[in-house]
């Protein structure tokens, strides 16, 4: 058995695959339908949608097999990808020096033909195939080659056609968003002065408000910290924390943004429940969320475990945990300053295994 090589333009072949934002992802019927017409043309009890990743061969669509997927080293499509213009035929993997001690071809599912056309994006990366297995040693008649050549064609198509639709549909949803808040905001425009001065502070309170989850953003929390100290004498504690979703761009790259989306809403929603008085919690950026405490550190850090356990139980269908970097406020520093005190205290915890709270190193 031979381990298939690497294309040549790997980095660009995996990053063409992840803009389809198709891994990982349940059944869909025009796939199903495609290996249902290739089994049948061309007589063959296992047809498959295959698409290569950097590890693993997964299948889209299947029939006639169980198996989900299976690693990249033994898969006969990783072979099939490195001539995109191919159909790649092996009449009988035994006797193919690439396949012959491949334990898929010495145990279940004893694959002796294949048959894999390669689904190539637009710009010409192959990322898998459309292709057919049996179980003894035989080959294509012309036309089922044909066939499956233009099965193959289709299934490319409806991958493509599966991506602009979900990248238009994200774009309609956002311009609806956007006309529907321009009317609200003309609406109250044209009512009076009244209206106006409301317009006016809707808009004031946009600019210290993150549009997905609602929370305030940096610039507000930075006024709450500002207000904080001067509500408080020189001796009276304040507690920056800094809270990073672990492994969050494995969550976008492996589920997709709208489930990173939904992570982050789940996140905000929970630092509510925990956030010691209004405008104490925000969101910092990307995954990361910030919450001032006016207590001793003690008891800010007791907090940031509640708000760790919290989260990790967050019954979301996926593990998810944060670290927190913790700082305390010393008087008369920049707002600036706590933070980037509370943010080495996070990458401290990042490095220290995650899922865990740290505290500022103290002078």
């Amino acid at each position: 058995m031979q381990k298939p090589p690497t294309p040549v333009n790997e980095a660009q072949r995996l990053q063409a695959l992840r803009s389809y934002d198709i891994l990982d992802t349940p059944p869909e019927r025009d796939f199903d339908d495609l290996v249902a017409i290739a089994a049948a043309v061309c007589d063959a009890p296992i047809a498959l949608v295959s698409l290569i990743d950097e590890q693993r061969q997964w299948f889209k669509a299947r029939t006639g097999l169980a198996a989900r997927q299976t690693p990249r080293e033994l898969a006969f499509c990783a072979h099939a990808i490195l001539r995109p213009d191919q159909t790649l035929v092996v009449p009988d993997a035994r006797d193919d020096a690439r396949f012959a001690g491949n334990p898929l071809v010495l145990d279940d599912p004893n694959i002796r033909f294949y048959a894999g056309a390669p689904l190539v994006t637009p710009e010409g990366h192959a990322l898998g195939t459309l292709c057919v297995i049996d179980t003894k040693p035989r080959d294509l008649a012309d036309k089922q080659h044909q066939a499956l050549t233009a099965l193959s064609r289709q299934a490319s198509r409806a991958m493509e056609l599966r991506r602009v639709s979900r990248a238009l549909a994200r774009q309609l949803q956002e311009s609806e968003w956007y006309e529907h808040r321009l009317l609200q905001y003309q609406s109250e425009l044209e009512a009076s002065n009244a209206a106006l001065e409301a317009s006016n502070a809707d808009l004031a309170a946009l600019t210290r408000t993150d549009p997905l989850t609602g929370l305030p953003n940096r610039r507000a929390f930075a006024l709450a910290l500002e207000q904080a100290v001067a509500r408080s004498h020189a001796a009276a504690p304040l507690q920056v924390a800094v809270l990073d979703i672990d492994h969050f761009k494995t969550i976008n790259d492996v589920h997709g943004h709208a489930e990173g989306d939904r992570v982050l809403l789940a996140v905000a929603d929970a630092l509510r429940l925990y956030a010691p008085g209004p405008g104490s919690v925000a969101r910092y950026g990307g995954e990361e969320f910030l919450l001032l405490f006016e207590a001793p550190q003690p008891q800010a850090q007791l907090q940031c475990e509640f708000v760790r356990e919290a989260i990790a139980n967050l019954p979301l269908g996926l593990p998810l945990t944060v670290s927190i970097g913790l700082a305390a406020y010393r008087t008369g520093e920049e707002p600036a300053a706590t933070f980037a005190r509370a943010d080495q205290a996070l990458y401290a915890a990042k490095r220290g295994g995650r899922n865990r709270v740290v505290l500022a190193e103290s002078e």
